[in-house]
């Protein structure tokens, strides 16, 4: 009797202390909330690893939203690992390190030599405009639209910079959308470039472009940065780090730190990004109505601004007799150099001979200047 009663007590205190232990555990802290966060996350690491889009920057992004919508882990609490690794994207400080890094691993050649296509990149701008203004019929401030409509350039860096200076409250939101759209970029363009081009247009093939020289090269990073910073000076962390990252790539005397740009810090640096944007998807925070309107915004946006490239590239074809291949001005778009790639992509599938790499990436690099600059104005006109 007296050993059943021990056996007893002692399978009490066990369950008891069980029972403190899944207490204590995430499954009671569990949320609704946090299962569609799980499963968004699980949704975004398939499509990196299964479909390959943008695996450097989906898959962080995806393990980021993994990690802090698991309960009372205080990872992104004061004194967590993401709570530090945060510090850089609220402080502004990952997308300037990542222009430096563009900067270094992007060749301004095609723009240089086809000099045109620097107003495919500005066209390509309309979404950040379209954008602007849905965003105030949505019932945003004017700070709010103005981080929601730079989404249309498809620049992630760019996006995380102006929101974190002009509307931080939105800027988890603005940066899912930002990268995700960048991500998405092979799926989202190609029909709308078949919309707005004819199969006949897709066939255009350009002239070989002509050869860049080195010393134009140098200079044109030094102009780049001095014009940009004198007409815009809220443009110049942006534009001068782009352009700094640049000139150590064609410099020619500094590849040691051009190529430590280009690969050791730019990869440190998009991890850090990637997965701090993924650590901004909380449930709590991220489950709103105004999240989702910022993400069909940024839709919106992203898909004015291939039209308008699509646009402009038809106007030019007509102004230089057919010269210019309209699909290139989709390129104008800021995500270098997935746009240019989904271009070739989309000729080549109809046309195999046909090569238009070099030419959509003319425009492509001057979209990363365009989106710069358009944040730029944004702060100089907005920043009180």
């Amino acid at each position: 009797m007296i050993g059943e009663m021990n056996l007893a007590t002692l399978l009490a205190k066990y369950l008891l202390a069980l029972k403190g232990v899944l207490e204590q555990s995430g499954f009671f802290a569990l949320t609704y909330g946090n299962i569609i966060m799980l499963l968004v996350a699980l949704i975004l690491l398939y499509l990196a690893i299964a479909k390959d889009f943008e695996p450097l920057l989906l898959m962080p992004i995806a393990f980021g939203c993994v990690l802090v919508n698991l309960p009372l882990s205080g990872i992104v609490d004061p004194g967590g690992f993401l709570y530090f690794v945060k510090f850089g994207i609220d402080h502004e400080l990952y997308p300037v390190i990542i222009f430096m890094g563009i900067g270094a691993m992007t060749d301004f050649g095609p723009l240089l030599a086809n000099p045109i296509t620097f107003l495919l990149g500005a066209a390509a701008q309309l979404g950040v405009f379209v954008a602007v203004i849905g965003a105030m019929a949505m019932g945003f401030t004017i700070q709010e639209a103005a981080g929601i409509g730079i989404i249309g350039g498809a620049d992630g860096p760019t996006a995380i910079y102006l929101c974190a200076k002009l509307a931080k409250h939105i800027l988890p939101a603005v940066a899912v959308a930002a990268y995700s759209y960048m991500s998405l970029v092979p799926l989202i363009q190609p029909p709308v470039i078949r919309l707005f081009t004819s199969k006949k247009d897709r066939g255009i093939k350009m002239e070989q472009l002509r050869t860049v020289s080195r010393t134009e090269k140098i200079l044109f990073p030094i102009i780049c940065t001095i014009a940009c910073g004198l007409i815009l000076p809220a443009s110049v962390p942006l534009i001068g780090m782009l352009m700094f990252g640049n000139l150590l790539r064609e410099s020619g005397v500094t590849n040691r730190l051009s190529s430590a740009a280009q690969n050791e810090i730019m990869n440190a640096t998009t991890i850090f990004l990637s997965i701090s944007v993924g650590a901004t998807m909380r449930a709590d925070t991220f489950l709103t109505t105004a999240t989702i309107k910022i993400v069909c915004l940024g839709l919106v946006a992203f898909a004015a601004s291939t039209i308008g490239g699509c646009l402009l590239g038809q106007v030019l074809k007509i102004c230089t007799g057919g010269k210019i291949n309209p699909v290139i001005g989709a390129a104008g778009v800021s995500a270098v150099p997935m746009a240019a790639r989904v271009c070739q992509k989309v000729v080549s599938k109809e046309y195999p001979g046909s090569f238009v790499l070099m030419h959509a990436m003319g425009p492509n690099v001057s979209g990363v200047i365009g989106t710069a600059v358009a944040a730029g104005a944004m702060l100089t006109l907005l920043t009180k």
